[in-house]
């Protein structure tokens, strides 16, 4: 639990300052990018620190382009 905390205080921080910069600049789109990255991050490291298994994103890759790989290899054959 204190992990989580740790994270999700350091995810504050950054938050706090990075965000003014953007907001004066007038940098809506990176702001919403930045934002949406950032909570991402730290839900994937609070999930991370609470040891939920997290999948590989190369499981999925490998599902997607595994029958095409598979068609292209006969296709040269």
């Amino acid at each position: 639990m204190l992990a989580s905390a740790a994270i999700l205080a350091a995810t504050v921080a950054i938050y706090m300052l990075e965000a003014p910069s953007l907001r004066r600049r007038k940098l809506r789109k990176e702001l919403w990018v930045f934002t949406l990255l950032l909570l991402l991050g730290c839900g994937l490291g609070i999930a991370k620190s609470l040891q939920v298994p997290i999948p590989n994103p190369v499981d999925w890759i490998i599902l997607v382009y595994g029958p095409l790989g598979d068609a292209l290899y006969e296709w040269l054959k």
